[in-house]
């Protein structure tokens, strides 16, 4: 399969700038899989405490080097949604391992924190970072070198990313990971965003909020919209992590559990104990990351993934730039609309033909490389499939249909709803930023309008409530950057922008905070680098500048004469109150050590 000339180019731009990040990535894991099942360096006392507690057959098997043990890093917890039905994975793993004569223990949990439960709250300044504890903590439960493959049980914003983190640090080791698959559709979404719209407004109260709000989020599962968990599960089985089809499969189905036991056995299979070792580290390669890229672009995936891919893509030696995501996105077609996109949740993508077909579609035309290696064992063609159960409950795996079932949907490359990725990067004399293009209707894709500055959303909401934003209105909302505050998403500004918008107005937002996978029809500047807390120009902006945005042309601009502007002095913020409370005085030195939006905002080397 022959791959169009700009994504050819782009790649192999990504192989030449990270010709000696990557050969050292893949000396070090090779290296580490050099030296054989981890198990037989440990001493007896080591090996003792590491099986102390199995059952007997258990700890006979793992006395030996032959028999594989498969460790499992799991996020459960009962409260974030998403994330319940992991409660029952750890027991239906150690079965199917039995089943295959080989053992499999729990190796750590991380913490799997919900961003819907802080939006809005001073918790959500935690939710970034929350990635490079994830992967920390991974990485604990998997030093004790007990373990010949891995299982990653995780699905939602920051837990997917830290658990590939982790996994390409350990890329010597086999890893599949394992989703639970999302609700069951509520209400739909334009339904839920009217009531908060109209809670904005002052039209309904608090109690017609919350029950919009329960059926909407009703059941386990992942939230049904297409925001960064989903994103996360796409990413997966783009990338080769997932076994095909088994992202959108709902939780509690025969088909949810028969997956997750089969994603085990696979698991065990390509360890170096069998005849198909497949570790980690060389499944995610430069063609594997830029088929997450396209993939972002052809589903109009989260924008958080402008940091999580550059942040997982650097853990494997890989160097993606925001240029490379933006030049992908000029060549990439949008071929889905699932909310906020449109109006659509990810099941109706699933029904139409969901994974399956939209990968068959962008192989067909070389928009992605067929020739990467998967934990499934074939290459990328092998996910161009639908999973199901035949009649002796075993998984069956069908082509994907030749037609979408729902063009309004999930379009064929013949009816792409436009010709350009989802998502955009913006530059200009405030620095670099990303939009998410695809849910913004195209009159909206330029904007000029006066500024006004905010120091926090709070201040925003304040001014909202006041009635004092009257007009067309840019609103800058900086010191929001991961040096700040830890760059918390800001949707308690959607509902009151999108009434502003509403009213016939110009308006924008400008921030060095993020929006994330939500980000909705406002047009949104976001991931602002240099951040005003780096002194960058966004810490220049006064009110009544004229700032311009164009996602068409990729600009991001204040419309000031140039040498007064240099000449401004650079704001400051009081952030003392954002120092404490909610465990932030324990993320002191990850606001100090962060990196910036478009190095993937990390803490690891930054």
């Amino acid at each position: 399969m022959t791959i169009q000339d700009r994504i050819g180019d782009v790649t192999e731009r990504i192989v030449k700038r990270s010709q000696d990040s990557r050969s050292r990535y893949l000396d070090r894991i090779g290296k580490a899989a050099e030296q054989g099942p981890q198990r037989s360096r440990l001493s007896c006392g080591n090996l003792a405490h590491g099986f102390a507690a199995c059952g007997v057959s258990d700890k006979q098997a793992l006395s030996g080097d032959v028999v594989p043990n498969l460790g499992i890093i799991t996020s459960y917890n009962d409260m974030l949604s998403a994330h319940q039905p992991y409660e029952t994975y750890p027991a239906m793993i150690r079965e199917a391992a039995h089943e295959v004569g080989a053992v499999a223990q729990v190796a750590g949990g991380v913490p799997a924190m919900c961003d819907g439960v802080t939006q809005g709250q001073d918790g959500m300044e935690l939710s970034l970072f929350s990635r490079d504890v994830i992967a920390m903590a991974a990485a604990v439960g998997l030093s004790h070198q007990m373990f010949d493959a891995a299982v990653f049980l995780g699905i939602c914003d920051k837990i997917v990313p830290g658990l590939a983190i982790a996994a390409l640090s350990f890329g010597h080791l086999p890893a599949v990971f394992v989703p639970a698959g999302p609700m069951t559709t509520g209400i739909s979404n334009d339904d839920k965003a009217k009531v908060r719209q109209l809670y904005a407004e002052g039209k309904v109260g608090r109690d017609a909020l919350l029950e919009s709000e329960s059926k909407a989020y009703h059941s386990p599962g992942t939230c049904t919209f297409y925001g960064t968990a989903n994103s996360n599960q796409m990413l997966m089985e783009i990338m080769g992590l997932h076994m095909p089809g088994s992202s959108f499969i709902n939780p509690g189905t025969p088909l949810r559990d028969a997956l997750t036991r089969e994603a085990a056995k696979r698991a065990l299979a390509i360890s170096a104990l069998g005849n198909e070792y497949t570790p980690a580290g060389e499944i995610i390669d430069e063609k594997a990351i830029v088929n997450g890229v396209v993939g972002l672009h052809a589903t109009g995936g989260s924008t958080n993934h402008t940091m999580h891919l550059v942040a997982i893509a650097a853990t494997a030696g890989i160097k993606l730039t925001w240029d490379d995501i933006s030049e992908l996105s000029d060549v990439v077609p949008l071929l889905a609309r699932v909310y906020p996109n449109g109006k659509a949740d990810v099941n109706h993508f699933q029904a139409a033909g969901g994974l399956a077909f939209l990968i068959r579609e962008l192989l067909s035309d070389g928009y992605l490389h067929q020739d990467v290696k998967t934990v499934y064992g074939t290459d990328l063609s092998g996910y161009t499939v639908e999973a199901k159960l035949d009649e002796n409950g075993d998984i069956l795996r069908e082509d994907a249909p030749e037609n979408s079932g729902d063009e309004t949907v999930l379009a064929p490359l013949s009816k792409a709803f436009q010709p350009t990725g989802g998502l955009k990067m913006l530059s200009g004399n405030l620095g670099k930023a990303v939009i998410k293009v695809s849910a913004v209707a195209p009159e909206r894709h330029v904007i000029e309008a006066p500024a006004r500055v905010f120091h926090s959303q709070d201040a925003f909401l304040d001014a909202f409530n006041k009635k004092e934003l009257k007009g067309d209105v840019a609103a800058v909302v900086r010191f929001q950057g991961p040096k700040a505050i830890g760059m918390p998403e800001l949707h308690k500004l959607t509902p009151c922008l999108g009434i502003l918008q509403d009213k016939g107005y110009k308006v924008a937002l400008i921030t060095d905070g993020r929006m994330s996978g939500a980000s909705g029809k406002v047009p949104a500047a976001i991931h602002v680098t240099p951040e005003a807390e780096n002194g960058g120009p966004i810490a220049k902006i006064r009110d009544g500048d004229m700032i311009r945005i164009d996602a068409v042309t990729g600009e991001l601009t204040v419309l000031v004469d140039e040498q007064e502007f240099a000449a401004r002095p650079v704001a400051v913020a009081d952030l003392s109150e954002h120092q404490f409370g909610v465990g932030r005085d324990l993320f002191t030195a990850f606001r100090a050590n962060v990196g910036t939006a478009d190095s993937g905002a990390h803490v690891f080397g930054a």
